[in-house]
Formats: C-alpha cells, sequence, structure tokens
C-alpha cells in the first residue's frame, strides 16, 4: 500500500499562515508592554497634593525624623557624565553608617556598592566622584535630617539648616527640602535638589510617627562637578529606631 503525496501549499495559504504569525507576535508584545507599563505604574509613589503645615514646629519635626533607624527603599537611577549615561534600577537599604544599593538592568544585578562604617566596596571599579556621588551623595540627600551641629534661620518661605560646611533649605509650609549645598574639603560642591512630594504607602507607615513625617521628596538631582545622578523614588519606607 502506497504513500499519497500531499501537494505543497499554495503561496495564498503561505502568505495567510505568514500573517497570522506576524499578527500573533505583535499582540503578544503589545501585552508584554502593557502588563510592564502596569507593573511600573504600580511601584511609583502616589503624587498625591501635599497638604500644607504653616504650624509645624521644625524643631520637634527634626527630633521626631532623628528616630528613622533606616530607609529601604526602591529607586531608578539615571548617572551621566559628560556623554556618558547609564540608568537601571536599583534597590536600596541605608543607615547612618551604611549602605546597601544593588542597581539592576532588565531584571538582572548589574553591580552593587557597599558602605558599613566608612569601608566601601563595589562591584566594580569606580572613580573617587562616581563613588562619593553614590554613597555620601544618598546618604545626605535622603537622611538630610541627620545634619550636625546646625543652626537655624528662617524667612516666609524657607527655614535653613546650616553648618560648617552644609546648607539645607525646607519649605515652611511643608519641611520638605528643596535645595541642600555641601562644602567639601577641597573647595568642591556636592548640590543637591529635590521635587515632587510624595507619601509612604499605606500598609508601609510605621507607628508613632505623625502624618507630616510621613511626606518625602520622590525626585533628587545630584551633582558634583561633570558628574550627576537623577534619582526617582518608587517605593519608600522606614524603620525606627
Amino acid at each position: 500500500m502506497g504513500f499519497k503525496a500531499v501537494a505543497p501549499p499554495n503561496k495564498s495559504l503561505k502568505l495567510f499562515l505568514m500573517q497570522e504569525v506576524f499578527m500573533f507576535r505583535k499582540i503578544f508584545f503589545i501585552s508584554i508592554s502593557i502588563l510592564l507599563l502596569l507593573a511600573a505604574a504600580s511601584c511609583a509613589p502616589k503624587h498625591v497634593k501635599m497638604p500644607s503645615f504653616p504650624d509645624a514646629d521644625i524643631n520637634k519635626h527634626l527630633a521626631e525624623l532623628a528616630n528613622v533607624s533606616a530607609l529601604d527603599a526602591v529607586l531608578s537611577l539615571e548617572y551621566e557624565k559628560g556623554n556618558t549615561l547609564m540608568n537601571g534600577d536599583a534597590s536600596l537599604t541605608i543607615s547612618e553608617n551604611h549602605i546597601d544599593l544593588k542597581v539592576y538592568y532588565l531584571g538582572f544585578l548589574a553591580g552593587y556598592i557597599k558602605e558599613n562604617n566608612g569601608v566601601i566596596t563595589a562591584s566594580q571599579k569606580m572613580d573617587k566622584n562616581k563613588s562619593f556621588l553614590l554613597v555620601e551623595g544618598l546618604k545626605n540627600s535622603l537622611l538630610w535630617w541627620q545634619i550636625k551641629d546646625y543652626s537655624i534661620e528662617h524667612n516666609s518661605d524657607f527655614y535653613k539648616l546650616e553648618n560648617y560646611n552644609r546648607k539645607i533649605f525646607l519649605d515652611r509650609k511643608t519641611l520638605l527640602p528643596s535645595q541642600q549645598i555641601i562644602e567639601l574639603y577641597n573647595g568642591d560642591e556636592l548640590r543637591i535638589s529635590y521635587d515632587t512630594p510624595a507619601r509612604v504607602e499605606e500598609g508601609k507607615e510605621t507607628s508613632g510617627f505623625s502624618h507630616l513625617a510621613l511626606w518625602y521628596q520622590s525626585d533628587m538631582r545630584i551633582t558634583l562637578n561633570n558628574h550627576l545622578l537623577k534619582i526617582k523614588i518608587k517605593s519608600y519606607s522606614f524603620r525606627q529606631e
């Protein structure tokens, strides 16, 4: 008993099959893109209009923040130096004497930098400006209230916290930082600017803290010479001593 020969598909059938495969791929990639956008939106902090606290006591607020022992955050980072641009997502745990920063690209660990009581380790060698920007820049921008031996001045718009090498400007109505300037031992300046108030997400609040203490700035720009680090906070929580 012989086998019956089957004729190859004609050109119109081949074209139809190719169109079906193309449409399937298009729908698949559109679906993946939508899922990624939804995931990113779910991680982003809720940017709602921040209430005003014109009668808040600045000293009481700083004393309350001094009880924060560590911050945990999910960040989007963008680093620029001249024509060099690098970006990625990151997880961060930070306290006064400790930093653990892990940077991811396309979901994979791309590098890390850690600091423990002044000792810095990193997954790759980096110049001192970049290292300083990541370690001291992150520490001073996020834990800004840990400034030491400062005086307070104010006008109708801002409070200014100042010591021998550091100035922090706080919006008088919100008590959130808007700008910070740190003078380094060699005369260079580390500059930090802040924007976009956000609130700690529901379920991540630390009990015992006031409503005011749950607000933070979610966008930061840190500059040192020709180095620029842009930070966007996607998730933020803190722990108490």
